[in-house]
Formats: structure tokens, sequence, C-alpha cells
């Protein structure tokens, strides 16, 4: 790639970084600016290639801010650690694209964007459980190949979910505010599984419960569940909230998806290759009644042969963290993750709002090995930056 296929922003910066995909807003290009970097911002609407990306980082680089498509394995670290890499900003809260331990050995700091797409991903997962539950797609279809012939009785019937149970598999952020969701807004009851009990999540739902007691209607309920297996023959919707990694690649297989109920609901915002999806395929052809919801796929921008000819899979494009705002706030934590890195300042440990706002702490925001790097922290009660800044997320 030369430097005619990259835009060059602020060319006389004394760091040079690397952004492998044009980003919505302005602040974080002016961040970067800002801490004296020269910013060059490579690609367009299709994910560069491999070598494409190699040849971006050429013979030196500082920092490079980067996408969930792109693999960042040991080969492509290496090239970017001889060329004097120092920090490798993720453009996402997952960061399962990037070698983190050969990153570590190379003492490159990997940043990521938590916090910001909680509500916005779950809200997504909420419209994705509504959908397949009222065959929204469905209903759209016929209106657009001309077949609504008009109001009938047993037109697409679909599936009330008020007052039924509600599966969760990662109860971290995303999850949690999913649950949530769901269970204030339709009394729904909570089953979920996650490594560590949620307390604040079951605080919750109990103290809703007594709310709903008190009124002299029946409390919701919450409980971890023991095993997959209890969530899943349990749940009447059950939706994916963990990590992709080798234990939990294909953690949803034929097996799996044969313990669920006919005519459940399985949703999918967090990874594609959670579901093995040639198996979802032939489940959902052998239980129409069964829907699945997702956001994301296992080889994405493909999509299994025969996913999107199923009438009761609802599909969209990866559009969990996609609103303008949160889009805009994410390019600012990863910008403030290089400046953090590179400016030689600490990393965050409090919450990441006050680096969307004015005065922000003068730290890296989220620094996923930062304890293996032994990085200094700096706390949320120390002082922020002396400058004030765009509060333009």
């Amino acid at each position: 790639m030369s430097d005619a296929d990259c835009e060059t922003h602020h060319p006389d910066g004394r760091f040079r970084v690397v952004v492998t995909k044009p980003l919505p807003g302005t602040r974080w290009l002016e961040e970067l600016a800002g801490a004296d970097c020269r910013v060059e911002v490579c690609g367009g609407e299709r994910p560069l290639a491999r070598d494409e990306i190699a040849a971006a980082v050429g013979s030196r680089c500082d920092g490079v801010l980067t996408q969930l498509t792109e693999r960042w394995d040991a080969e492509l670290l290496d090239r970017f650690a001889a060329a004097g890499g120092r920090v490798l900003a993720n453009y996402a809260v997952g960061y399962d694209n990037v070698d983190v331990a050969r990153a570590t050995a190379l003492g490159i700091a990997v940043g990521n964007t938590p916090g910001i797409l909680t509500e916005t991903t779950a809200e997504l997962a909420v419209a994705l459980t509504f959908a397949a539950a009222r065959r929204v797609v469905e209903g759209q279809r016929l209106l657009a190949e001309g077949r609504f012939t008009g109001w009938h009785p047993s037109l697409l019937l679909g599936k009330r979910l008020w007052r039924k149970t509600l599966g969760v598999v990662g109860a971290g952020r995303i999850g949690a505010t999913y649950a949530r969701m769901l269970v204030e807004g339709h009394k729904m009851d909570l089953v979920y599984l996650d490594l560590h009990a949620n307390a604040e999540l079951e605080a919750f739902v109990a103290a809703y419960g007594a709310f709903l007691a008190s009124r002299g209607e029946r409390p919701v309920s919450c409980r971890r569940a023991a095993t997959l297996d209890e969530v899943l023959e349990s749940a009447d919707v059950v939706s994916l909230h963990v990590a992709l990694d080798d234990s939990t690649r294909h953690l949803i297989d034929a097996a799996r998806l044969a313990r669920m109920n006919d005519d459940a609901i399985l949703v999918n915002s967090a990874r594609g290759a959670l579901v093995d999806e040639e198996a979802l395929v032939a489940h959902c052809r052998r239980h129409p009644s069964f829907s699945a919801a997702l956001d994301v796929f296992e080889r994405e921008p493909e999509l299994a042969p025969g996913l999107l000819d199923l009438p009761n899979v609802v599909a969209v494009p990866h559009l969990g963290s996609a609103t303008g705002w949160t889009r805009r706030g994410m390019a600012t934590l990863a910008a403030a993750n290089v400046v953090g890195v590179l400016s030689g300042w600490p990393v965050w440990s409090g919450d990441i709002d006050p680096f969307l706002a004015g005065d922000p702490p003068a730290a890296a925001p989220s620094i996923v090995n930062a304890a293996e790097l032994r990085l200094p922290l700096l706390g949320a009660a120390q002082r922020p930056r002396d400058e004030a800044v765009n509060s333009d997320a």
C-alpha cells in the first residue's frame, strides 16, 4: 500500500500512527494530532487485506488503530514490532482477533473500547429478540413480495415473551444489561450462566421482584445455572454474551441445539463462531417453530449456505454497536489508548465516561495486557489533563 492509498493528517507529527479504516467523528483525530501524531488513515468500505496492512505499517510505525475484522497474529505483530510498534488499539470491546500473548512478549500494549457500547449492543440484542418472536422479517417479506391479502386471524402468529424465561449466557456488562431490559420491561424470569456470580444483577432482580410483590403481582426470579445445558433446557429465549476463545468456539453445536425447546429463540450478538452455523441451518430447517436472531456470523462476511433463506432466521450485518454516538465514542477511546501509551501515561482504572467529556484523564482508558506489561495505573480520583477537549465523542 502506497502513501497515495492513505489520507495523511498532521504530516509533521513526531509519532506515526496508522488507522486501518476511516472512523466516524473528528475528536479521535484531534486527539491524535494534539499528541503530535502523524495519522495515516487507510482503507475504505472493505477490510484491508493482510499484505495491505503490512504495507501500511511499513518500516516505521509507532501505533495502529485496528479493526476486529483483521487478524493480528504473531507474524503481523512481529512486523509491527520491527517497525517500532508500541501500541495496538482495537476498535472493539472484544480482542479475539489479536494474539495478545505474542503482543505482550513483544512489549506491545493492546487496547480495547469497553463500557461505551454496553447499552447500544444490548438494545440491538433486544431488537433481534422481538424481531424473531414477532416474525417481523417474515412480515416485511410478505409485503415486499405482494402476498399480503389483508388481515387474517392466523397470519404470522408469533411468540409472546411476557412472563417467559430468559436465558443469558455470559452475564458481563452487555449480557447483564440485556437481561435487565427484558426482566424489567417484560417481567421475564432469568436464568444465567457465568463463571462468576453477578451479585449486582441478582440484587436488581430481587429488588424488582420485591416491588412487584408489593403491588400484588408475582415477583420475577433469578438463578445462576450450574451448566449451559440447564440454561438451554429451561429458557424460552437464550442470548449469547461470551467472549470467543478455544473453549467457546461452537459453544452452541448440534447437540446443544437439540437440548433447546422446539419453539425457543437463540440470539447471538457476541461473536459468530460461538454457534456452529451449519448445524444451526439444519436445526432451523427441522424445527420451523424454532427461531434464530443473529448479528454476527461464523465466517463474516460470508454466511452459511441457506441461512438467509430460512423464514425462522433474523439476520443483520453486525450492527451491535452501530449508533453514531457509540461508534464516535469507540474511536475516541481507541485514539486515547494510542495517545496514552505513546505519551507514557498510566492506564486508567475507573469508568471510561471521563474520556468522552471535557478534561479527560492523562491516561490510556483500557489496555488489556497492562498487568503483564507492568504498566502503572491511574485511579479515577486523580487529576485529569489540564487542557479541555471537544466533548463530541
